[in-house]
Parts: structure tokens; C-alpha cells; sequence
């Protein structure tokens, strides 16, 4: 497949309502004050009141007369998701573009979401699969582009399909990427479906490579007090420009995705430079583990089976 060479710049997107998950700080903050800046009507769904006030003003900021509100979602919590869904579905604003970008990675310890689910798998898949879900009505509306963030995380490994949620052995690393294949397989999966059924949504897939984000960093609620050895490493070498990407280029492939009229659904979209670390944005082939439609559906099945959130596209 030939690789081709996206620009970063952004359309005027004025008049057009956003919705960005994990946009309190990092990867997703930037994501946000680029797209307030193509003037877009940004709402930032946050589990941290706090962080989120806090990123409401570096954007306005950034962006003097930026139009951003908060919400409140905690992707943990199949409750905080439906709730979201409805505000959302009541404001009845159509959406134009959703950045599923949230996520938390290698919690050292085995934990659980609010409904008992493996934690990385319920917050990066199950809780935007629902999210996704109760959007529907708005997405098809505003003929959005729904971009999933997944990670090179997801170039190997499977779907855990004998033990989804990790109970009888844990490995931090396998359930992280476990949790990126099933979000992407959602997110292609998203596309086939809306076609079939002639929803108008645009469903592709982002990765920002490996940039010093937040992921890897200190975070006490996930069992890390310290920054990990591997985030201390991708600083050093980000700090140099080896190899690794910037806190300035990780969020481009996903606003390209989200917003450049070239971008495709079904597509993925990553930074550009050696092994797809860092650079500026392409597209690329997908990951083996994304490949097979028919995973696709099993994922999707057993995802509307856990959340017991369908997609009524009539």
C-alpha cells in the first residue's frame, strides 16, 4: 500500500460540536485547544473536576474565545457513560467529530471498573463502545468522524477470549494491548456497520506513537507512584529528538484523522518517522491483530453482551 503524507493543517470547523475524551491534560488537552482553535465547539467529558476547570483555562488561554465546556464521564463506570449519552442526546446538538482518546495503561496490580470489568479493558474499549453507542443519534446527525485512539500497543498480541477479563492470571502488558486490539476492531468494525446501514458516520483509527504523555507517568489511583523507567527513557530520548515523538507531534494523526477531508474510514493513521514512533502523520497498514472482520464482529457481539448497549441504527 502505497504510505502517504498528511499535512496537520486543520479545516475550518466552525459550527461543528467536538467531543474529546481524556482532554483534562497530556495528548488530549493539545488535541482540543487545536480543534477549539479550527473553531469547533469543544465539550470535554472529565472524571477530575479539578483537572478539567484546569484545562478549560490553558485552552481559553491558548485560544482566546474558545467555545469548550466540561461534562462529567468517568469511562470506568457504564452508569457515568449512559448518563453523559443522555445529557448529550437531551442537549440534542449534533456531533461532528468524537476523539475516543481517553485511556490508562499497565496498572502493576489487577484492577477493576465500577461494573467489575478488567480496568484497562473497561475503560479503553467497553466504555467508549458504550459512550459510542448513546452518542448514535447525535453522530449520525452531525455525519461525524469518530476517530479511536489505539497504540503500537496493538501490532501484537490477541483477545484474550478464554479469560477476557484477566481473572485467573494477570499480565499488565498483554491486558493493555488486549484492550487497544478490541478498541480498534471496534472502531473498523463501527465503519463496516455504518455503511451497510447508511448511518453517514466515518469511523477510522489513530496511534500517537510513543511520545512522553501521561500514560507511563506517576499515578497513584493506578497503582504507580513514581514514573516508570520507560516514560523516564522516552522523555531522555524525546528531549533529543531520537526516535520517539514530542508532546507536540503525538496528538497530529489523530486530529488528521478526526478532521483533514483526505482521511478515510477503516483507515489507520500514525506518525510517520522509524517504526511509526514519531513524525509527522501517515497513513498506515493496519496491525495484523486488526485484520480479521470476523474478530471484529465477536468483539462487537460480546462488547453489546457486557455493556448491554446496542446500536440502533434505524
Amino acid at each position: 500500500m502505497p504510505r502517504t503524507r498528511p499535512e496537520a493543517a486543520v479545516p475550518d470547523l466552525s459550527g461543528a460540536r467536538a467531543v474529546v475524551t481524556g482532554a483534562s491534560d497530556g495528548l488530549g488537552l493539545r488535541l482540543a485547544a487545536m480543534l477549539a482553535r479550527a473553531g469547533a465547539e469543544v465539550v470535554l467529558p472529565v472524571r477530575n473536576p479539578g483537572k478539567g476547570e484546569a484545562a478549560l483555562a490553558e485552552i481559553r488561554r491558548r485560544v482566546p474565545g474558545a467555545a469548550v465546556s466540561l461534562r462529567t464521564l468517568d469511562l470506568s463506570s457504564l452508569d457515568s457513560v449512559a448518563a453523559l449519552g443522555g445529557a448529550l442526546r437531551e442537549e440534542g446538538t449534533p456531533i461532528r467529530v468524537l476523539v475516543n482518546n481517553a485511556g490508562v495503561m499497565t496498572p502493576p496490580e489487577r484492577r477493576t471498573t465500577a461494573d467489575g470489568f478488567e480496568l484497562q479493558f473497561g475503560t479503553n474499549h467497553l466504555g467508549h463502545f458504550a459512550l459510542t453507542g448513546h452518542l448514535l443519534p447525535l453522530l449520525r446527525a452531525g455525519r461525524a468522524r469518530v476517530t479511536s485512539q489505539v497504540s503500537v500497543a496493538a501490532r501484537r498480541g490477541a483477545v484474550n477470549w478464554d479469560d477476557l477479563n484477566w481473572e485467573r492470571s494477570y499480565d499488565a502488558g498483554r491486558a493493555y494491548a488486549q484492550s487497544k486490539i478490541a478498541f480498534g476492531l471496534f472502531g473498523l468494525e463501527l465503519e463496516r456497520r455504518s455503511l451497510a446501514g447508511g448511518w453517514g458516520i466515518t469511523s477510522n483509527l489513530s496511534h500517537p506513537g510513543v511520545a512522553p504523555t501521561s500514560l507511563l507517568a506517576a499515578r497513584p489511583e493506578m497503582g504507580r507512584d513514581r514514573d516508570t523507567a520507560g516514560v523516564r527513557l522516552i522523555r531522555a530520548l524525546s528531549s533529543r529528538g531520537i526516535l520517539v515523538g514530542t508532546v507536540e507531534t503525538a496528538p497530529l494523526p489523530a486530529l488528521y484523522a478526526a478532521t483533514s477531508p483526505a482521511a478515510r474510514g477503516a483507515r489507520l493513521y500514525g506518525p510517520g518517522g522509524l517504526g511509526h514512533l514519531g513524525g509527522p502523520p501517515v497513513e498506515q497498514r493496519l496491525y495484523a491483530p486488526l485484520r480479521d472482520p470476523e474478530e471484529a464482529r465477536r468483539v462487537w457481539a460480546a462488547s453489546e453482551e457486557m455493556t448491554g448497549v446496542a446500536f440502533d441504527g434505524d
